[in-house]
């Protein structure tokens, strides 16, 4: 069929590509345990992986967006599929943890981060008017789409077939992508690799990178000491990159990233609330599978059962949260959602206990959903309002930037916070126990820890008589940790309410 004989061809194209790198972070998360058994890791190894796809996304994200201007919007989402398919073939041939890493969060992050900027970009130049609105509206219910079904889907793979159909499945998409290219129009470069800000692409990519690090070393007690180092040079060299930035646009050079628009109140705030969004969703989307396989030895598919009714929730409260929009306003939308997702978070938190079914969380999550749907609905709409037409590219560059640190962050620090629940719980428990009677606490400690870094699927180093007290320990251990988690989750939600009331009533554009 001829390119011009269907109009919608671009938008289709852009959202199969944006559907399968939605897929894998929430596909992927059902899989835990059995990744843990096949690739021999474990749960710290997981999460890292989890939070490294989502932060080579946001560090390469800038640069991704300023390629376009160098080799032409089409180009540069081709490439990036390129990548894309080779990170998902070697993920799919995956032998180890290591290998697992190199394809999902290495080759595909990078892919993603040349594709997610294009094909705003793609769409946004192939339409005008009412088709641009709608163009956009089934390019984000797509991104929606993947992320409600992904658990299940991944839930079905893992269980029934294998982990690996979930990133194999991609390959048919990726191949459909170039063979109905010719749809995508070409942009004119409008820079060249010597106007590209090198060192600002450096410092932003490396500061990211050092901030989410040291998040995740928090797991391992041993290495605090480098958390500090880590997490203050990356906030330091992310100074410096912001300061670099504003430099090269008072020079009147071409700057990586127009950061003049974080001065905008509406662009700014909303980037915020974006971060404090994606950190609890994240969070929620990790801990709940690990609960679920451990304590209620749920599997894949019942652990991707119990996430749909949320991710159906937020599929459908953020359609609404659209419609509403018009009546309400996006900051009361948003002060909505902030307050409904931190009551689902403390419905949450008193839902977790050593005797907790799989159905009786459902609630909880639930009302979690309607609240992150709110939000969801609005976010991007609202960021994005703030940039002028000539801003939409370092717009959206910025705003998928922080939104991606976002979800990495809340991998790694909420994850971590369960961790260390977890450990520190264990520790408590086994020392009023009294079942160390004919080993160290240390011994103990440490076996356990690794029981549950193996989600529970190894067997414990320790008495057979004491293996029952044992588990009733982890378990209780980790229902306790859940419960804490969830109450933080509430205040980074509380949190995110309060700054949505600095936001004004009505959008402004950049001046």
């Amino acid at each position: 069929m001829d390119k011009n004989q269907y109009k919608w061809g671009v938008v289709i194209i852009a959202c199969m590509a944006i559907f399968i790198i939605v897929l894998d972070s929430s596909a992927m998360n059902v899989a835990i345990t059995t990744l843990i058994v096949e690739l021999n890791t474990t749960l710290s190894t997981i999460q890292a992986i989890i939070a490294l796809y989502a932060l080579i996304i946001a560090s390469l994200m800038l640069l991704g967006s300023k390629i376009q201007d160098i080799l032409g919007r089409k180009k540069t989402f081709l490439i990036g599929l390129v990548i894309y398919a080779i990170g998902t073939i070697t993920a799919t041939l995956s032998v180890n943890a290591i290998m697992l890493m190199i394809g999902w969060a290495v080759l595909e992050g990078i892919g993603a981060a040349l594709i997610l900027p294009a094909t705003t970009t793609l769409v946004g130049a192939s339409y005008k008017g009412k088709d641009k609105v709608t163009a956009f509206g089934i390019w984000g219910g797509i991104a929606a789409m993947g992320a409600a079904i992904g658990p299940i889907i991944g839930g079905i793979f893992t269980t029934y077939l294998t982990w690996r159909l979930v990133f194999g499945s991609e390959l048919v998409f990726i191949v459909i992508i170039f063979l109905f290219r010719n749809y995508l129009t070409e942009s004119k470069p409008t820079l060249k690799w010597k106007d590209l800000d090198k060192l600002g692409a450096l410092l932003s990519i490396t500061s990211l990178i050092l901030i989410v690090l040291g998040i995740l070393l928090l797991t391992t007690p041993q290495n605090w000491s480098y958390v500090l180092l880590l997490i203050g040079s990356g906030s330091i060299l992310f100074l410096i990159f912001l300061l670099s930035q504003r430099r090269r646009i008072n020079k009147g050079l071409e700057p990586l990233s127009d950061i003049r628009l974080l001065k905008n109140r509406v662009f700014g705030l909303g980037n915020i609330n974006s971060i404090i969004q994606q950190i609890p969703l994240a969070g929620f989307l990790f801990i709940i599978p690990v609960f679920l396989q451990q304590v209620t030895k749920a599997d894949a598919f019942t652990t991707g059962l119990v996430l749909l009714p949320a991710s159906i929730t937020i599929l459908i409260f953020s359609l609404l949260g659209a419609r509403l929009s018009s009546v309400l306003g996006s900051k009361y939308i948003l002060m909505i959602g902030f307050i409904v997702s931190a009551l689902g978070s403390i419905i949450l938190g008193g839902s977790f206990n050593l005797y907790t079914q799989a159905i009786d969380i459902v609630p909880g999550t639930i009302v979690f959903g309607v609240g992150i749907g709110f939000l969801l609905s609005q976010l991007t709409n609202l960021t994005m309002s703030a940039a002028r037409s000539d801003q939409e590219t370092d717009a959206s560059g910025l705003f998928n930037a922080f939104k991606n640190l976002g979800y990495s962050v809340g991998t790694a620090l909420i994850g971590v916070l369960l961790l260390l629940g977890i450990f520190g719980g264990l520790s408590t428990s086994i020392e009023s126990s009294g079942i160390a009677a004919n080993m160290s606490s240390e011994q103990i400690d440490s076996s356990l820890v690794a029981y549950v870094e193996k989600m529970q699927t190894t067997t414990l180093n320790i008495p057979p008589n004491m293996v029952p007290l044992a588990n009733q320990i982890v378990d209780s251990t980790i229902s306790s940790a859940m419960k804490h988690t969830f109450n933080i989750l509430a205040l980074i939600l509380l949190l995110g309410f309060i700054t949505s009331i600095f936001l004004p009533s009505k959008r402004k554009s950049v001046n």
